[in-house]
């Protein structure tokens, strides 16, 4: 979709607490007026305002509000605020439950927004508030500083900016140009995609700083007091600053012109500036004025010398300045906005300071400037000098702050001669960080090219090729094996080099699910690591012992090694981690053992960590993996949301762990809530995924295909599909006889009885057995083995005691299903015994957003004799042909929405939506649109 982009020219705020006129305004203007006059024909949208700090985004809004106000419409303004940002949804709260009409259940909402969990309810609340309000008239939404809101306000207003798209609802943000946290960028590049208007702040013209001159100073200024002007560079609050004491102080007025008779005047504090740097930690305020009296372009590393830090101490403060528009980057240096913020901060050090600071940074006697020492400091290709100081920053920057240290890194390289002894190792050092910061397929090509290149020794070698089995093992298992392989049978290897190799082999044939030859490898690489004394691979081996424990499942025993492993990679730190987060592979073996309250608390712990690094990939993994707890704990829209925001376009390889966990889930989704076309898709990468050289993702493959064929009703082609995973070589197999989660098991009875294959409903009978034996204090794994057994028997008392356990398990969709089965066995001899069983699992199929197992569990009630449905899935009235979810659809579409807008507003995909209308079309007997909306006019309006 296209983004109608306006570049603009903006307005100073005030002068003496009075607002000054608008100048240079009129492109901002009409475009405001437009989007109104839009909104009041029903068009809602969004427009987002952009521009540094001082170019006058929020008197943009201020007068869209007023504007919309004069028009009758009805405006929520909110504006977040950088001290406040712990208040979940506070600036989108403020907005819409304070002012002069204020949206009705303000405490409701605020309730929802402080207690975990709600997430989703306070979204469906709030949206049905905003429809509502919008009945009665078009609706303003105002939301300033976007770039200091919280996570929830983020996720809130584009979820609802998105939903509402339909509705005569305008909303109008405005956010910081530049950088901004990861989470905002996010959000920024969804509304982009979803059509948003950009409105770009840029400086005042000369004609607008002139206008400006003349309303603060009185008069037409002369071309000295101009000149003065334009130092501002065209950001109307700092003008006016600048300008403001000038009036009362240095200018006078002559023949009807403001000049300048004693010069121009010296620098001072300006008050915007020493509101920004209040509101800085006193690191990044000493870190700002130190930089200030520094002068021109400066070094973090010079920085850090003056300040007694190290560079990477100075990261906070850096990323603080930089957010609050003080400090910009130039190149690999520092440098300030504007000359005019340099010169303010200055003004408010001591002049003895400023002198000394000055002398000290520039390294040189007084008499010589600052500048000429900045540029003799410039390093020159082969500088070996200065790409060994990058290297030791990017070394220190690794685990706190990887995209500057990527930088540094590639700048080092690019100071390396192509036959310079250690390139090698440097590019083995950007690899990771590259990968890190999302840049996988550069990482790849880096390494890749080096070795093409040959003439490596085999240490070089062993180091480019243990990057490469890093960088490999999410995407491809199979490439991270033949990488890691390849370095460890080099010759005369270092032994830290070769046990770590080794480590990333035993840990990418772990995940391949070649488990024999992982426990193998695994045991010599314990050795070598030991004889070396390499704790960074002996967390990883600790990781692949607890995997090997799991096969076995001895989860009692895979726990604690994976808590070992865990605080081993935490108490070394990030930077060394050989694969991926080993704590990631304890929130999977929590989710898989029913532990779901602690693998949520795992993975969220994890998302927020990365984010704030700014560790991207990382961050990606650790949502694939929170995608798989939501699943599980019958959280499906957040599922899904977490595998759209997980997803990489720039992922290299087939990308095995998104296909064991992204695809699975999103498969998932699909079934529970009946969506066939997007089913069918995922369908298809299974279909692919049976041919990948890792045997995991075989087995995921074929777990997918068999559930694809019992959702289409074919119960023996999902025990075909089946066949190679039953019969792989037990070593090899996966510890659920192929199933990917102990609450399949009951799933696979269902599946195989269905199909009239007895003895492999037997089989996984058994294991869920031996695995509940195994670990009797997992209670999840109890409920399991006796829901499978109650299926296989058709027996009622094991289904009652699967119902019973699973009470104290967040399994929502385990126990509604375990539920529904009990309710089914008794609904064969006492029906009105069965109604609580349905009507329980019926409410949890509900709260998940599970609509295909929603209508089963209906119809399920129907046949026991209960035809209440609760009301808001009622038939309508006027549509007795129609299921609900039709009906809704039907007249959403006869009000001019398209498909795409009506899943957006119902939660549904596209595919469900066109599936709905088809439906439809061929109950109702139209074969048009138009036909379709005459008809809804029609009935409705009673005729």
């Amino acid at each position: 979709m296209s983004v109608n982009r306006v570049t603009t020219r903006t307005v100073p705020e005030e002068f003496d607490g009075v607002r000054t006129p608008l100048r240079g305004r009129d492109a901002e203007l009409a475009f405001v007026e437009e989007r109104l006059d839009a909104l009041g024909r029903g068009e809602g949208g969004i427009v987002r305002v952009e521009g540094p700090a001082g170019i006058g985004r929020s008197r943009i809004l201020a007068e869209a509000a007023a504007a919309a106000r004069r028009r009758g419409t009805r405006v929520f303004e909110g504006a977040a605020d950088p001290g406040e940002q712990f208040a979940p949804l506070g600036p989108l709260l403020e907005g819409v439950l304070s002012g002069e009409e204020p949206l009705s259940g303000a405490q409701r909402l605020r309730d929802l927004a402080t207690t975990p969990g709600q997430r989703f309810w306070l979204l469906q609340e709030l949206g049905d508030r905003l429809r509502e309000a919008a009945r009665n008239g078009p609706l303003l939404v105002v939301l300033d500083d976007l770039q200091w809101c919280d996570d929830l306000t983020l996720l809130t207003f584009h979820t609802l900016a998105a939903g509402l798209s339909s509705h005569p609802i305008l909303w109008l943000v405005a956010v910081h140009a530049g950088s901004v946290p990861s989470g905002v960028r996010t959000t920024l590049d969804r509304i982009r995609q979803a059509g948003a208007h950009e409105l770009v702040l840029e400086a005042l013209e000369d004609r607008a700083i002139a206008r400006i001159t003349e309303d603060v100073l009185g008069a037409p200024p002369d071309p000295d007091v101009l000149r003065l002007a334009h130092r501002a560079e065209g950001v109307p609050q700092l003008l006016v600053e600048l300008l403001g004491p000038v009036r009362e102080e240095a200018v006078t007025i002559e023949n009807g012109m403001a000049g300048l008779p004693a010069g121009p005047p010296a620098p001072r504090q300006l008050p915007s500036v020493a509101r920004r740097l209040d509101q800085l930690s006193d690191e990044a305020r000493e870190l700002v004025r130190t930089a200030a009296a520094v002068g021109g372009t400066v070094t973090v590393a010079l920085l850090a010398e003056l300040l007694g830090r190290s560079s990477a101490a100075l990261i906070t403060a850096v990323r603080e300045s930089l957010d609050a528009d003080l400090l910009a980057e130039s190149g690999d240096r520092l440098a300030f906005r504007h000359d005019l913020i340099r010169e303010a901060v200055e003004a408010g050090l001591p002049l003895p300071l400023r002198q000394a600071l000055h002398r000290q940074a520039a390294g040189l006697p007084p008499g010589r400037a600052p500048a000429d020492a900045a540029e003799a400091e410039r390093p020159a290709p082969g500088d070996a000098a200065e790409a060994d100081r990058l290297r030791a920053e990017a070394a220190e920057l690794a685990a706190t702050a990887p995209g500057p240290a990527a930088e540094r890194s590639l700048k080092a390289l690019e100071l390396t001669t192509a036959d310079a002894p250690e390139r090698p190792r440097i590019i083995a050092e950007t690899i990771p960080l590259l990968w890190q910061t999302d840049r996988a397929a550069q990482a790849r090509e880096l390494g890749t090219s080096a070795l093409a290149a040959g003439g490596l020794g085999p240490e070089d070698e062993a180091r480019i090729r243990l990057a490469l089995a890093r960088l490999a093992v999410p995407f491809d298992f199979s490439e991270a094996v033949r990488q890691a392989r390849a370095g460890a049978a080099l010759p005369g290897i270092p032994a830290t080099a070769k046990g770590r190799l080794l480590a990333v082999l035993a840990v990418g044939l772990s995940m391949s699910g070649e488990h024999a030859a992982a426990e193998q490898v695994a045991a010599e690489a314990w050795e070598t690591a030991a004889t070396a004394g390499d704790r960074t691979a002996e967390a990883t081996l600790t990781t692949v012992r607890s995997a090997v424990s799991f096969h076995r499942m001895d989860l009692t025993e895979a726990f604690r090694q994976a808590e070992r492993s865990a605080a081993l990679a935490d108490a070394l730190g990030v930077t060394t981690s050989l694969w991926v987060p080993e704590a990631l592979w304890h929130a999977l073996l929590s989710n898989t053992t029913g532990r779901t309250a602690e693998a949520l608390a795992v993975t969220e712990e994890g998302i927020r960590i990365t984010g704030e690094q700014g560790r991207t990939a990382a961050t990606r993994m650790w949502l694939m993996t929170r995608s798989r707890v939501l699943l599980e704990a019958g959280r499906l829209a957040d599922a899904r949301a977490d595998c759209e925001a997980a997803s990489a376009p720039d992922d290299p390889g087939p990308g095995n762990l998104a296909d064991v966990t992204l695809r699975y889930v999103m498969l998932r989704v699909a079934f529970h809530t009946g969506d066939r076309r997007t089913a069918q898709a995922y369908a298809a990468e299974a279909r692919r995924m049976r041919s990948d050289g890792a045997p995991v993702v075989r087995h995921f493959g074929s777990w997918m295909l068999a559930l694809m064929a019992d959702f289409e009703g074919r119960p023996d082609r999902a025990m075909a599909e089946l066949d190679g995973v039953m019969t792989s070589p037990a070593e090899d197999r996966p510890a659920y006889a192929g199933l990917i989660d102990p609450a399949d098991a009951p799933v696979l009875v269902r599946l195989a009885l269905r199909a009239g294959a007895l003895e492999r409903a037997a089989q996984a009978v058994a294991q869920a057995e031996r695995r509940a034996a195994l670990n009797p204090d997992l209670t999840f794994l109890a409920a399991t083995a006796a829901h499978a057994r109650g299926l296989l028997d058709n027996d009622l008392a094991p289904l009652v005691r699967a119902v019973r356990l699973y009470e104290d398990c967040p399994r929502e969709l385990a126990r509604a299903s375990a539920l529904e089965d009990a309710g089914r066995k008794l609904a064969a001899t006492r029906k009105p015994e069965a109604v609580p069983y349905f009507e329980t699992a019926l409410a949890l199929y509900a709260r998940a957003g599970a609509e295909r197992d929603v209508a089963r569990a209906r119809r399920r009630l129907r046949a026991a004799g209960v035809r209440k449905r609760p009301s808001s899935a009622r038939l309508d009235g006027a549509w007795p042909e129609l299921t609900p979810a039709e009906a809704r659809v039907v007249r959403l579409v006869a009000r001019g929405l398209t498909n795409q807008q009506v899943a957006e507003q119902l939660s549904l995909s596209p595919h469900t939506v066109s599936s709905h209308l088809r439906r439809a079309f061929t109950k109702l007997d139209v074969t048009s649109r138009a036909e379709l909306t005459r008809l809804v006019k029609h009935r409705d309006s009673g005729e």
